[in-house]
């Protein structure tokens, strides 16, 4: 592939719902060469998975993530527990790890019984996923990928996003929770066909989608990135903390959030209390952004881990048993 276009990328993947003839004005590029430039992106997958940024906390819902280790014996193993996961409705992403986790699958649940429910049954169909890890997710911060950029046109344009957390829990009407179905579907689905999808006019589609964006139960959309297809490094680094004051945390968010090459950050209840996910275009850079990060806040770190990322077979923040008795 040749060497893509990085400002578009960036806003493209960042905004998976920015109009084409937005973005042209913003780059100084004709629509039909941007819309040109997508369909290679999206055909060679460097774009891929599209995915609506729903704050799940709004339904009532836990995320929590389960790593597992040598969960398949073979290739035809590995397709049916890929097939299996990827279509069960409490299963909102699976991606696979290199390293001490083979596979990470994060569930979205109204409770730790259900959840444990539904590993159980995983487990049983699959006996190979039987040595895992779980972490419970309590909230999740998504910085934009400025590591694309390479002046400073476009920055501060996209802000970071929270999903989880301490939320009240909303009520949703009929025809937001079609919109909703269909944006977890098809998240970017033009107008027209959002509006064909749940037989409303498009005028009402666009109202009840800028109101679900309002009310921060949607906070956007996104691609993920084909490391592979334009040379990016994807690690994800586990620290245990111990001895951490107030002061020393809000440091800690202050580094992360002036790093550009860090893009995701969880934190969570389990082994580690938080992970942070780097990538760049340079691995020598991941390298020295870890380094340093040990040795500023060696005082609070306990334990360490890196391990890279390999590929992703579903993203999303929604998960389908909610809309599964729902006529639309």
């Amino acid at each position: 592939m040749q060497k893509p276009d990085y400002a578009f990328l960036y806003l493209k993947s960042e905004n998976a719902r920015a109009r084409l003839k937005e973005l042209s004005r913003q780059l100084k590029k004709s629509p039909q060469r941007l819309k040109y430039t997508l369909s290679i992106l999206e055909k060679e997958g460097v774009l891929k998975h599209p995915h609506c940024l729903f704050d799940y906390s709004y339904f009532g819902l836990i995320l929590f993530r389960v790593y597992f280790r040598g969960g398949y014996l073979g290739e035809k193993d590995k397709e049916r527990i890929l097939s299996m996961l990827t279509q069960n409705p409490y299963v909102l992403s699976v991606y696979e790890l290199t390293g001490e986790y083979d596979l990470v699958v994060e569930f979205a649940a109204p409770n730790p019984s259900k959840f444990n429910k539904e590993l159980k049954q995983l487990i049983e169909t699959s006996p190979t996923l039987n040595n895992y890890k779980v972490v419970l997710n309590i909230v999740t911060h998504i910085f934009p990928r400025e590591y694309l950029l390479k002046d400073k046109t476009f920055t501060g344009i996209i802000y970071e996003k929270i999903l989880g957390g301490d939320r009240k829990e909303e009520s949703f009407k009929p025809s937001e929770l079609q919109l909703l179905k269909e944006l977890l579907h098809t998240p970017v689905a033009p107008l027209s066909s959002l509006a064909s999808a749940t037989t409303m006019n498009v005028k009402t589609v666009n109202s009840l989608l800028k109101s679900l964006v309002k009310r921060n139960v949607i906070k956007g959309f996104k691609y993920v990135l084909d490391a592979s297809q334009i040379s990016l490094y994807k690690h994800r680094l586990f620290l245990k903390l111990h001895n951490v004051s107030l002061e020393r945390e809000r440091q800690l968010m202050d580094y992360i959030t002036r790093t550009k090459e860090i893009v995701q950050i969880n934190k969570t209840v389990g082994d580690w209390d938080i992970e942070i996910d780097i990538e760049s275009l340079d691995n020598n850079r991941i390298r020295y952004l870890i380094a340093r990060l040990r040795d500023e806040f060696k005082e609070i770190i306990q334990q360490f881990n890196v391990i890279e990322f390999y590929d992703y077979y579903k993203k999303s923040y929604l998960p389908k048993y909610l809309f599964l008795n729902q006529n639309t």
